[in-house]
């Protein structure tokens, strides 16, 4: 055992030994991290004695080797564009590192570092197509760090990096997040029960929010799927969705049904409208006004912050469509302009051809004997 432990410390100490070489720059110390992080986690993986593992990330800790992580996390990845690959992988073993990992009194700042590191790179993958798959994989990361530590999602739903992921259009990115939360919530049991009413209120908004605002069926279901699994690890728990959001019944119902997963929607509905009180058709009518109007403003309100957010994009697609529209007219008036020559010069032709024909049978009556 003590073997073992002395071959760990011996690959950190090296490791540590070549990242103190100042003259690396950052793309080739977070290549040295990936490789030496790999290293020494697969040997304590692959050893008998099942604390190992422990120890030797709490030695990456305590040695300050994952410190030097999240700094490149957080402080370089705008300038490692073209390796985002290796950034990501970093992402990864630095999640795997704080989970079981013991880093001690300090560890509550370390690991909200952590988490914003990844929602930081995550926040920078979201927006390019070619790196989809590397968005999956750091919030793989985010997934098993709230699985390991609960309290940090109040972090992630206040995090403004969060919050420009969720205002982002495209479906894949929608239904990477939703995911995310599907499995931190299977991977942990304890996940949804140590969280917060007000946390859970707002993973429950999250969901609902992509039901209101996404048609896409794989989003729709994988929304639908998260409320049914709170449903079932929170019983009474369950902030009551009739209250909350009131309607949600019958939009299930119009937009949802028929789309491929009708028994976890006609679930779904079951469950809200048994929270729901016998009531008149009058005071229905009223609340649904009610509800419509709060929906219509809250929708405007969402608009216009997203508006906002993404002004200087708005601004680029707009001078990018006048200067596109300017171009179609300016073509659209050279084309009419050499039509139009294109036509004085056919009549002013025929004008030369006629009177050339003119000019020559006046030369020919010249020629002829004058009548008797």
């Amino acid at each position: 055992m003590e073997q073992e432990e002395e071959e760990g410390e011996v690959l950190i100490s090296e490791l540590k030994r070549q990242l103190d070489n100042e003259d690396m720059d950052p793309e080739q110390r977070i290549m040295l991290l990936n490789n030496g992080l790999n290293k020494v986690l697969n040997s304590a993986a692959f050893q008998k004695n099942s604390g190992l593992l422990t120890r030797v990330k709490s030695q990456l800790y305590h040695s300050g080797i994952l410190r030097l992580c999240v700094h490149l996390l957080s402080h370089y990845p705008s300038r490692l564009q073209g390796n985002w690959s290796a950034t990501a992988t970093l992402a990864h073993l630095i999640s795997s590192c704080c989970v079981g990992a013991e880093p001690g009194s300090h560890s509550e700042a370390f690991l909200a570092s952590v988490m914003d590191g990844l929602l930081s790179l995550a926040s920078q993958l979201m927006s390019q197509v070619e790196s989809l798959s590397l968005f999956r994989k750091v919030m793989d990361s985010v997934s098993w760090l709230l699985a390991a530590h609960t309290h940090l999602t109040a972090q992630v739903f206040s995090s403004a990096q969060y919050e420009q992921i969720q205002l982002c259009d495209d479906i894949t990115v929608s239904l990477i997040c939703i995911q995310m939360w599907i499995q931190t919530c299977t991977d942990s049991s304890n996940f949804l029960s140590d969280l917060s009413d007000d946390a859970i209120l707002l993973l429950l908004k999250e969901a609902v929010c992509q039901l209101a605002h996404s048609s896409d069926a794989t989003v729709g279901g994988a929304s639908i799927k998260l409320i049914l699994l709170m449903a079932g690890q929170l019983g009474h728990r369950l902030p009551s969705l009739q209250l909350n959001f009131k309607g949600l019944d019958r939009l299930l119902e119009k937009d949802w049904s028929g789309r491929g997963f009708d028994q976890d929607v006609d679930q779904l509905i079951a469950i809200i409208q048994s929270e729901k009180p016998v009531i008149n058709q009058l005071e229905e009518s009223t609340e649904s006004v009610r509800a419509a109007s709060v929906i219509q403003a809250a929708w405007r309100s969402y608009q216009t912050r997203r508006r906002v957010k993404n002004l200087n994009r708005a601004v680029s697609v707009l001078q990018r469509r006048y200067r596109t529209r300017r171009r179609r007219e300016q073509e659209q008036q050279e084309a009419q302009q050499q039509e139009e020559e294109f036509k004085y010069r056919e009549c002013v032709r025929r004008q030369q051809a006629r009177r050339s024909f003119h000019q020559r049978q006046r030369q020919l009556l010249q020629l002829l004997p004058p009548g008797k």
